[in-house]
């Protein structure tokens, strides 16, 4: 499986920017996708994540800002980011998992988005 992220770049604060992650090979109709983030000197963290059935999460930090949806025919996710603030600066990556168990974890590369004040 493989995973490519695209759309990320440089907003000022208060601008919008949507991100996309179009998955190939070999996917399961029952699968999670995802974005997370990573700032430098910090931790990757969880943005928003999907699920083939459409169930929705979200960190506290973007509820009311961001809006993740899907694809599933196109096996694309989407990550739609509004009111963006300095602090949403990061590297932005998407991930898919599948199985069973959900044993199956997929990275894409990351995309950078800039925020500047």
């Amino acid at each position: 499986v493989q995973l490519q992220a695209s759309g990320g770049g440089l907003v000022q604060a208060g601008g919008s920017l949507r991100l996309s992650c179009a998955a190939s090979g070999r996917i399961f109709s029952s699968n999670i996708m995802g974005w997370y983030r990573q700032a430098p000197g910090q931790q990757r963290e969880l943005v928003a994540a999907i699920s083939s059935a459409g169930s929705k999460d979200y960190a506290g930090s973007v509820k009311g800002r961001f809006t993740i949806s899907r694809d599933n025919g196109k096996n694309t996710v989407y990550l739609q980011m509004n009111s963006l603030k300095p602090e949403d600066t990061a590297v932005y990556y998407c991930n898919l998992i599948q199985g069973f168990a959900n044993e199956y974890l997929y990275w894409g590369q990351g995309t950078q988005v800039t925020v500047s004040s």
